[in-house]
């Protein structure tokens, strides 16, 4: 018994790196903007993450009918995905790092009433989280006359996309290969994001160089070193444990962007991120003891 609460611990710490490296990440997209627009930015970071998990398949000697099945739902999935990081790295231009993070993690009460609403049955708990998500979304953004700033309002939206990529994941990310998955529709992303970026932005070879730092942290880290990290972790770790581990991202967020980028959040943004921590929590608590 001693050994497996110690490989699940093992495993649980690997999450908790994953959420810190995701909820740091939101520092290295917002730094990112200083040298290159949104698109550019998503199109090359997904790029590194789709071809940092290239190693991955060639050692796990992945075989051609294994990529070709995931081919269809990562196209569905990729393309989802680049609405939401896009939105997501577009708002980030408007907003502070550690607001994004919080904005961005309601998604995890959305996914289970999005889930409800296709028929699947939700909880009292899962409402009440959502309830104080919400109440905390109103102290942390919502201001005087029940307006809300530009780049709140964009991550906001951008928080329904990332319900619908989950739930896409949901469905066939147990029918097929999860790292073939995962390649597939970040390589989709940024190509979409290149479609964008080309004709719409402007920028140079040597914006690259310049952004070089955010770009690797948040394609290689971010995604690359990340999604390995609970690819592995959640092969053995409690999944109630693990979807709170998760959560801390966003708690992680407001922390580096405090420490990397001075942003302060006043005592009702506070509050505000209180409110939507304890409702993610809630939300993923189990309905009884394991």
């Amino acid at each position: 018994m001693a050994t497996t609460n110690e490989g699940s611990m093992r495993h649980e710490a690997l999450l908790f790196i994953a959420a810190a490296i995701w909820g740091t990440g939101f520092v290295a997209q917002r730094l990112g903007m200083l040298s290159l627009p949104p698109f550019a930015f998503s199109g090359a970071r997904f790029a590194i993450g789709a071809l940092s998990l290239v190693p991955l398949i060639v050692f796990r000697k992945t075989s051609w009918q294994t990529l070709r099945a995931a081919l269809g739902p990562g196209l569905l999935a990729g393309a989802v995905l680049s609405v939401a990081a896009n939105l997501q790295q577009t708002g980030i231009l408007y907003t502070s790092a550690g607001k994004a993070g919080f904005i961005t993690g309601i998604y995890v009460v959305l996914v289970p009433i999005a889930a409800t609403m296709l028929g699947r049955h939700s909880s009292s708990r899962i409402w009440l989280g959502a309830l104080l998500a919400f109440a905390g979304l109103f102290f942390l953004s919502i201001k005087d006359g029940f307006s809300m700033e530009r780049g709140d309002l964009i991550v906001l939206i951008s928080a329904f996309f990332w319900t619908a990529h989950l739930l896409i994941l949901d469905r066939w990310a147990p029918r097929v290969d999860p790292i073939a998955l995962a390649a597939t529709q970040f390589a989709v992303c940024s190509i979409l994001s290149w479609a964008v970026a080309f004709p719409a932005e402007s920028f140079k070879a040597g914006d690259f160089v310049r952004g070089m730092g955010p770009l690797l942290y948040g394609g290689l880290a971010s995604i690359g070193i990340a999604y390995t990290l609970q690819a592995v972790a959640q092969t053995k770790a409690h999944p109630a444990r693990a979807s709170i581990i998760l959560s801390l991202e966003a708690v992680f967020a407001a922390l580096a962007g405090w420490l990397f980028l001075n942003e302060l959040l006043s005592l009702r943004e506070l509050l505000g991120c209180a409110f939507m921590l304890g409702g993610i929590v809630l939300a993923q608590l189990p309905d009884r003891a394991n």
